[in-house]
């Protein structure tokens, strides 16, 4: 059976009354020139708006980000409201790589930072990954980065005033703008200026990154991404990281970042050390919600979030399934060392997850504090309670349909290895 494309039978939110009505009457204008994206002028009110010009000796990121905007301008179809949302959005990306680099020139001290023994979470988007995330961060062992610090990290953020720092305000209100876009979002993703954030997030001044193409419906920056060496992404990642530590750390950083899946030996070689979560969930239940997360995020910026092709690795079942496979392969060969990583399964976490909890920490050699699994337990029980995250309604996969029996197939390998079961 040819692959079955769920991004074909997709269909988009209704729209603001507000929005949609702002949209029109700005398609009625000359937006371009109004709302430019060209590289000289974002640079340029960057520039204005920190009294900085050193963007870092490392010139690369420049080709990354004219490939891009190039890209956006040709194909992703922004709508007036989704160019001022980029505009925004990239003139904040390029003020933190400004602000990093001038704290760096002041204080060369942050490049002997140390990051040690990082754990990340990887797995396919809708397997976990959130929920994970968000309860191990009630473990004072680790730290994560929240979304004000990855937006403005600089000043270093500290530990006195982590929790009070007014950056985290400035971006509650940049995230209350997307809500008010696109309300159905709350009910799909834990998305605050005070929460974790994917890696992704954090890496946005690099301009070299798969989150790309999960925003805008840019084929041929995708290609380009792909023709990459991805280690420059992981140099950033790195960089950010010493930096937003500097002055606050934990005994171990929580990252999480799905698009890791397929770059894992890059990441090694940026942390050698690493400790890996690898999220489970059945492969078609977390398909049908993957395509549902990537169209609305799509549809923040465009009118037409599928028209572009891109996103094939996410949501084709022998792309997907292919992603797995080398994760095994790379298992079996040894450069996913045993002992470094434990396998989260989804489902199991649902039925008894402290159980879950206890099994990974001693599968990866964490320290187990009782008052700190009281408080992630404590967390599960009040989350349960509330409507916050992940309650929207979505078409699912019928486990009678041919298209889920042929997807079952594809997923055999990577569900049997892994002891995957099926939720459909």
């Amino acid at each position: 059976m040819e692959a079955f494309d769920r991004r074909a039978v997709w269909t988009p939110p209704p729209r603001p009354e507000w929005l949609a009505k702002f949209n029109e009457i700005g398609a009625l204008m000359n937006i371009r020139s109004i709302v430019p994206l060209t590289p000289e002028s974002l640079i340029a009110e960057a520039v204005a708006n920190t009294g900085l010009t050193d963007f870092g000796a490392d010139d690369r990121w420049r080709k990354h980000f004219a490939k891009l905007l190039e890209a956006i301008e040709n194909e992703a179809k922004l709508t007036p409201f989704g160019r001022i949302l980029t505009r925004s959005d990239f003139i904040i990306y390029l003020e933190a790589r400004l602000r990093i680099t001038e704290e760096y020139k002041k204080h060369p001290e942050i490049g002997d930072e140390v990051i040690k023994e990082p754990v990340f979470i990887i797995g396919f988007g809708r397997s976990g990954t959130t929920i994970l995330q968000e309860v191990l961060s009630h473990d004072p062992q680790f730290r994560s980065v929240q979304k004000w610090e990855s937006l403005f990290p600089v000043p270093a953020p500290e530990e006195a005033t982590y929790t009070t720092d007014p950056r985290i305000q400035k971006a509650q209100e940049l995230s209350d703008v997307v809500h008010a876009a696109s309300p159905e979002w709350a009910t799909m993703h834990a998305w605050a200026g005070n929460l974790p954030v994917e890696d992704i997030e954090f890496t946005y001044p690099a301009f070299l990154s798969e989150v790309w193409a999960t925003a805008f419906q840019v084929p041929s920056y995708e290609k380009y991404f792909a023709e990459q060496d991805v280690s420059e992404h992981f140099e950033w990642h790195k960089r950010t990281l010493k930096l937003l530590q500097w002055k606050y750390k934990g005994k171990h950083w929580l990252l999480k970042n799905p698009t890791h899946l397929p770059r894992i030996p890059q990441l090694l070689e940026a942390y050698p050390d690493a400790k890996i979560i690898f999220t489970h969930r059945d492969p078609i239940a977390s398909g049908d919600s993957v395509v549902n997360v990537l169209g609305v995020i799509l549809y923040w910026r465009t009118d037409d979030p599928y028209g572009g092709g891109v996103l094939d690795e996410w949501i084709l079942a022998d792309d997907r399934a292919a992603l797995w496979d080398n994760a095994i392969d790379w298992i079996e060969k040894g450069i996913i060392k045993k002992g470094s990583y434990s396998n989260f399964i989804y489902k199991t976490f649902m039925d008894d997850p402290m159980a879950m909890m206890e099994k990974t920490y001693r599968e990866l050699g964490l320290d187990i504090d009782p008052a700190a699994f009281k408080a992630m337990n404590d967390h599960l029980q009040s989350r349960h309670k509330s409507s916050h995250g992940n309650s929207q309604k979505y078409k699912k996969t019928d486990r009678e349909d041919p298209i889920a029996i042929a997807e079952r197939a594809k997923y055999k390998r990577y569900q049997d290895y892994f002891g995957v079961p099926n939720e459909t």
